[in-house]
């Protein structure tokens, strides 16, 4: 690999569309250097479980002739992006991390995250890992084994979207998509030390629909927070196929992500009341919101209210599991063998015990959105612990045993909708990342972005 290549693999997309324009780079030469360093590190890393180098070089070399013409296709034509293995993409096999998919299809669908990348001139160079079914907070399944931590390949990306994570933190593309049903992009994001932005739900139009329902959101995972507002501008756009699609936005969410945020009032909860903080990621985070608030924003400590919401998510979780379960022959001889326990217990729901957990997850909705109306945001940080050792569902030695246990800042804010983002702000004294938690009102995902830059901006300075 040459030095010019490896330099191209740490520029953002947006720093890549201004080579592109100004001719210091092509989309080809780009999309060559990702390729080179997926194949130089991914065999250590495990992000990929598909990589077509013949497919992403000739939509370069399209993207390409269309920039020498100076008319590209959208915002982000020519950038190298990967898909992750969840979203249907015409011309790839989609088996979501399970050997009881059929990868002997003919595969001609692209859902709607696929299309809109693909109108837009983006470059697709492969598919990322996943945990079976998206179903967990790690990322390893039975089909594509243990996906790997770039700060430390010992411990874990987080899932489900750790290999887009694994992915963007490496250096293998300077962005990707993910999927978040309980925190799966914010996770990630947080430990492997990158952006990952979950909107409001409906905002990024899905299609098949998630089993996981209201639960299941789409977005982006990047380096920085002005590439994550201009994928949400081409995610944004609508689908029919997603009956619970939101309207497009009235404004643009690159046109908002830079505006002044000083004076908005912001509560900070370092525990939600209920939750135990590793003390090294609680003083980070305690030290960068005392410069929020230094810097201009009015911070207050303030709890949102509400008690742990664990059960009424796992029964949400389960019933989806085993909805999406009962749908594939044979998947019991091959299934995670943890799966297969939440299919279980998802079997064993009433009807009525489901409504009653969507009731919980609708009045933690009234919950925030009083408190949104005296705090514009909620900050908390992303994870409680760091990244600890791959391999397992929970931290060893914790006697936890469930995912949502370890990762209570997440999924409450699936159950409600709402967009909340995570971005890097430090690293332990052993070099793991930590996030920071950026919560918004529904429908305020230009806010959350605004606020997310606004702390980059800072800690950059």
């Amino acid at each position: 690999m040459t030095d010019e290549r490896a330099d191209l693999t740490e520029l953002t997309a947006v720093e890549l569309v201004a080579a592109y324009a100004s001719g210091e780079a092509s989309p080809v030469e780009a999309t060559r250097a990702v390729l080179d360093r997926i194949s130089r590190d991914d065999d250590d890393l495990n992000a990929f479980c598909l990589v077509d180098p013949e497919g992403a070089l000739e939509e370069a070399a399209r993207s390409e002739a269309r920039w020498r013409e100076a008319h590209p296709k959208g915002l982000l034509d020519g950038v190298p992006i990967s898909i992750k293995d969840i979203f249907l993409t015409d011309g790839w096999p989609t088996l979501r991390g399970s050997r009881a998919v059929e990868s002997n299809q003919p595969w001609r669908v692209d859902s709607p995250v696929a299309a809109r990348l693909r109108a837009d001139g983006m470059v697709f160079v492969g598919k990322t890992t996943t945990p079976e079914l998206a179903w967990k907070a790690v990322t390893d399944s039975p089909l594509t084994g243990i996906t790997r931590n770039p700060a430390d390949p010992a411990l874990t990306t987080g899932g489900s979207s750790g290999g887009a994570a694994a992915a963007v933190a490496a250096g293998m593309g300077p962005v990707a998509v993910g999927t978040d049903g309980g925190g799966s992009i914010r996770i990630p994001a947080s430990f492997c030390g990158i952006v990952g932005f979950k909107p409001t739900y409906g905002r990024v139009p899905m299609f098949p629909a998630s089993p996981f329902g209201q639960l299941a959101h789409a977005g982006p995972m990047t380096r920085t927070v002005e590439d994550a507002a201009l994928l949400m501008d081409i995610l944004s756009l609508p689908d029919h196929r997603d009956p619970n699609q939101l309207a497009p936005p009235r404004t643009t969410f690159r046109g908002e992500f830079n505006r002044e945020v000083a004076g908005l009032h912001v509560a900070y909860s370092r525990d939600l009341g209920y939750v135990e903080v590793d003390p090294e990621v609680g003083a980070i985070i305690d030290a960068v919101v005392a410069r929020i608030d230094e810097a201009g924003l009015h911070v207050a400590a303030a709890d949102p209210g509400f008690t742990d919401p664990l059960e009424p998510f796992e029964q949400l979780w389960a019933a989806g599991a085993a909805a999406l379960l009962r749908t594939m022959p044979g998947v019991r001889e091959t299934i995670d063998p943890a799966l297969g326990r939440v299919w279980d217990d998802g079997e064993k729901l009433t009807a009525v015990e489901y409504v009653q957990a969507r009731g919980v997850a609708a009045q933690l909705g009234i919950t925030m959105g009083t408190f949104h109306e005296e705090h514009n945001v909620l900050l908390t940080p992303t994870m409680p612990i760091p990244a600890f050792e791959a391999g397992h569902d929970v931290p060893p030695g914790s006697g936890l045993r469930s995912w949502p246990q370890w990762t209570p800042f997440t999924y409450p804010f699936n159950m409600t909708g709402q967009p909340a983002i995570s971005v890097p702000v430090g690293t332990t004294a052993a070099g793991l990342p930590v996030g920071l938690q950026i919560v918004g009102p529904r429908h305020s995902d230009d806010l959350v972005l605004a606020v997310a830059r606004f702390v980059e901006w800072l800690l950059a300075g």
